[in-house]
C-alpha cells in the first residue's frame, strides 16, 4: 500500500461519523400516516384505502403503520376525529349559547358560513367527515354520528329558545325535528358548495341556507 493510501485510510477512520437520521416514533408518525390516509380515502373510499397503500403513500413500512394504529378501523376513526374537529370546531365557535328573539337567522348564517368556509378551505376534510356516514366501517360511522349530535344539540338549544319566546305551539315535539333539519341543511350546503358548478361562495350560500332554515322555523 502506498503512503498516500495509508494516510487516506487513517483520515477516514478518524473522521467523525455522520449522525443517523432522527428516528420518528409513533407519536410523530401518526400525523403523517393520517395525511396519507386522508388522500387515499378521498381518492379510493374506505374499502380501497388498504394499510399497504397507506404505508406506501406515507413512505413507511406496513409494520410502522401498525405501530401507530392497531387496525384500519382505529386509523380511520382517528382520522375522522381529527378532520371532524377541524370542521365542527369552526361551527361550534360560530354558534353562541343564547340568541336574541329575531336573531336566529344571523346565528344560522354565521354557522352555515363557518362550516362552508371550512369545507372550501379543506375539501378533503369535509369529504372524509361526511362520506364516513356511508362508510362500511361501523366504528367510523359512529364517530361521525357522535360529532354531528354535538352540533345538533347546540342548535336544539337555540331553537328551543326561539320557540319558547315566540310561544309557539307544540314546541316540545318540534325542537329536535328543527335542529336535525338545520344540521341536514348545512350538510347539503357543503356538498353543494364542493360539487355543484353553480359558483356559490360560502357567504352567499350561508345567507341563503339561513333564510331557508328560518322560514321553515317560523312559529305557528
Amino acid at each position: 500500500m502506498s503512503p498516500d493510501g495509508g494516510r487516506a485510510g487513517e483520515r477516514a477512520r478518524r473522521a467523525p461519523l455522520r449522525p443517523r437520521a432522527e428516528h420518528l416514533g409513533p407519536e410523530r408518525r401518526r400525523p403523517l400516516v393520517l395525511d396519507a390516509a386522508l388522500r387515499l380515502f378521498v381518492e379510493r373510499g374506505y374499502g380501497g384505502a388498504s394499510m399497504d397503500a397507506i404505508a406506501a403513500a406515507a413512505g413507511v413500512t406496513k409494520p410502522v403503520v401498525y405501530q401507530c394504529y392497531p387496525s384500519k378501523g382505529a386509523l380511520f376513526e382517528a382520522l375522522l376525529e381529527r378532520e371532524e374537529g377541524r370542521l365542527l370546531g369552526a361551527v361550534g365557535e360560530a354558534i353562541p349559547e343564547r340568541v336574541e328573539l329575531g336573531g336566529l337567522e344571523r346565528v344560522l348564517r354565521d354557522a352555515f358560513t363557518a362550516i362552508l368556509s371550512a369545507a372550501a378551505a379543506a375539501p378533503d376534510s369535509w369529504r372524509v367527515v361526511f362520506d364516513s356516514e356511508r362508510g362500511s366501517e361501523p366504528a367510523v360511522a359512529r364517530s361521525f354520528i357522535r360529532g354531528r349530535e354535538m352540533i345538533v344539540e347546540r342548535i336544539a338549544q337555540l331553537v328551543e329558545q326561539v320557540l319558547v319566546e315566540a310561544a309557539a305551539k307544540d314546541r316540545d315535539r318540534r325542537v329536535q325535528l328543527y335542529a336535525e333539519l338545520i344540521a341536514s341543511i348545512g350538510q347539503a350546503g357543503g356538498r353543494t358548495l364542493l360539487e355543484s358548478s353553480a359558483g356559490w361562495t360560502p357567504d352567499e350560500l350561508g345567507a341563503h341556507l339561513a333564510g331557508l332554515a328560518v322560514r321553515a322555523l317560523e312559529p305557528a
